[in-house]
């Protein structure tokens, strides 16, 4: 090997012995900062939605397949409804669920352990009734406040579902007696069936239009929408409610369906999480969410939704962001995973960067020492060769014989050709003492 290519060898291999322990710190301090931050998410996650062929399931639907475009399977959790989402929440089952505004009561410490990905729309209280059994009640087959429901067969939906809470505060705020109606509480799909058979009278949904059974209802011959006239009241009464107005001719323009406004009252169901989520999840569901609900609906103009108001749980760092912003730059020009990992890490590795930078600079005198080292650990015996000389406590044969011992240690050194001085300065001073052996 040419002796040109031998020494630059020999310093590049020293350099990195002496960058040695800056290196394993700095590349320690990253494998803790990635460890705390764990920048890349799970590649699963559960999301509790609602009944079959409800709203919830069928954006549930939506958020399975928008995410898989990321590589995370969504699970989609099959449940009864709003209390029953929040109640997987707190149970940990679910890692995401819809749940509308005042349909479930919040318990202690479920502030500070779920969060809100936001208010993504409105849900009416869909109040249907059979023209036919409305006619016992009034001549136009026509309801118009929840008292004429008494004597009535109502449906207000499976506990679990929130719908139950919500009716039974409408019905105390208008003072009806429960016990004067005849509540069942089945399940959306065996309860549509029973009303369209006549074994009930009328059946409450709080869904969002997008709820097929709801688009069915509102298409069926002989079937009514309950028409709230006091629906600003309402609102005014309940904090979590709004007025909202159904339009003539939006369900069908054709067949002008309704054929008349109709005011609802709604709340707006918002996308809760618990407060371990991963933050790169609940920034694809945010994502996910302005791309469903951002647009114009029957209830909303474009831009309303996500929103902030409404909102009875704290709102996720992630989802003011998304909401504010839309999606991050990075992930405008890089793929998901390698946008998220830059993300979750800049900050904490400039951290690092400024702390390194201070200690960087010990590896220049480091390796420096190491080099020189090599050299002027020799100039001890060095000392100890003329010190004997000087005091005649060694014969001069012996102590030349060392002097040429170390003469040729000296001469097998190997250093950079840049330190080559200190290496030629040792061979002189040999050089000095040996002639003055020679004298003596």
């Amino acid at each position: 090997m040419p002796q040109a290519i031998r020494y630059t060898l020999l310093s590049i291999r020293e350099m990195l012995i002496s960058a040695g322990p800056f290196a394993l710190l700095a590349a320690g301090l990253v494998v803790l900062a990635y460890l705390w931050l764990q920048p890349t998410p799970p590649k699963t996650v559960t999301l509790a939605t609602g009944p079959a062929q409800s709203a919830y399931d069928e954006f549930g639907k939506r958020y399975q397949k928008a995410l898989a475009a990321n590589g995370i399977q969504v699970v989609l959790l099959p449940s009864e409804g709003s209390s029953a989402n929040l109640q997987l929440l707190r149970e940990g089952r679910a890692d995401l669920g819809f749940v509308q505004g005042g349909s479930a009561d919040i318990a202690e410490g479920d502030e500070s352990a779920i969060e809100s990905l936001g208010s993504l729309f409105v849900e009416p209280v869909w109040l249907f009734y059979r023209e036919s059994a409305a006619r016992a009640v009034t001549a136009t087959g026509t309801l118009t406040a929840l008292s004429q429901l008494k004597g009535l067969r109502l449906n207000v939906g499976t506990p679990g579902s929130g719908v139950p809470s919500l009716m039974a505060k409408l019905f105390e705020a208008n003072r009806v007696d429960t016990a004067a109606l005849k509540l069942s509480q089945l399940e959306q799909t065996p309860a549509t069936v029973a009303f369209l058979g006549g074994e009930l009278d009328a059946i409450v949904f709080a869904s969002a239009p997008e709820s097929l059974m709801v688009q069915m209802l509102l298409q069926t011959p002989g079937v009514k929408l309950m028409d709230f006239a006091q629906a600003e009241a309402y609102s005014r009464r309940f904090a979590f409610l709004t007025p909202a107005t159904l339009p003539r001719g939006v369900v069908d323009l054709a067949q002008d369906m309704p054929p008349a406004n109709v005011r609802l009252i709604a709340s707006t169901t918002s996308l809760l999480t618990r407060e371990s989520t991963h933050p790169a999840l609940l920034q694809l569901f945010a994502q996910a969410a302005r791309d469903f609900h951002g647009k114009a609906g029957w209830f909303n103009r474009a831009g309303v939704f996500p929103s902030a108001e409404r909102s009875e749980f704290p709102l996720s760092p992630e989802a003011e962001r998304a909401i504010k912003g839309g999606k991050p730059l990075l992930q405008r020009w890089l793929p998901f995973w390698a946008a998220n990992l830059v993300e979750r890490m800049w900050l904490v590795l400039t951290i690092i960067i400024a702390i390194l930078l201070p200690a960087s600079r010990i590896v220049p005198p480091l390796y420096e020492f190491r080099i020189r080292s090599r050299v002027f650990r020799w100039y001890a015996q060095l000392r100890d060769i003329e010190a004997r000389l000087d005091a005649g406590a060694a014969p001069g044969p012996d102590l030349l014989a060392e002097l040429n011992a170390l003469d040729d240690k000296a001469g097998r050194i190997n250093v950079p050709l840049s330190y080559a001085d200190e290496l030629y300065a040792l061979r002189g001073n040999i050089h000095l003492v040996r002639k003055k052996l020679l004298r003596v």
